[in-house]
């Protein structure tokens, strides 16, 4: 059975692309879409934002395309999903998942969680480890169906008052 697309968007799958070369502006429209969209979907603060762009900032200063990787999903050019991969050692942490609203219900954040598991496993990593909260239920779910386990929970008031951080972890070997 075919996937509905979500009632507001007229675009279908195929008509995104996936791209994993880095642009000038990448980071720092992808730290937009993360500051916009958490903010109205969850009421995180500012400080969320600062913390993309910091994660960015270390990204980017340490970029090695043979360890690190980052998919952007494209609809007519402007970036409507991501996801990343930072080498750490032996374990990719997984980074800035995030599809636009009017686009999440085509399948696009299961490919592109795929092409980083996938990504990860093939650099032979051993680990591959994500941060999210509690909040992002959807996300949970898709992690946990992909082979994901919680290792740790830790109340994080940084961004909004009583989120839970929690740490999840899958290995690779």
């Amino acid at each position: 059975m075919a996937q509905e697309k979500h009632p507001e968007c007229r675009k279908s799958a195929g008509d995104i692309s996936i791209r994993t070369e880095l642009r000038a502006g990448d980071a720092g429209y992808i730290t937009f879409m993360h500051g916009r969209i958490y903010q109205k979907e969850y009421g995180y603060s500012t400080l969320f934002e600062a913390y993309v762009a910091k994660s960015f900032f270390d990204f980017l200063q340490n970029y090695d395309p043979s360890r690190d990787r980052l998919w952007c999903a494209e609809d007519g050019g402007t970036i409507i999903g991501c996801i990343g991969i930072a080498g750490h050692g032996d374990r990719a942490q997984l980074r800035w998942f995030l599809i636009e609203p009017e686009y999440r219900g085509l399948g696009l954040g299961k490919k592109l969680l795929s092409l980083a598991v996938d990504f990860a496993r093939n650099r032979g990593y051993q680990t591959i480890y994500l941060d999210t909260t509690s909040d992002l239920t959807q996300a949970v779910g898709l992690y946990r169906k992909m082979g994901f386990e919680k290792v740790k929970e830790t109340p994080n008031n940084s961004w909004k008052k009583g989120v839970t951080e929690l740490e999840f972890s899958m290995d690779l070997s």
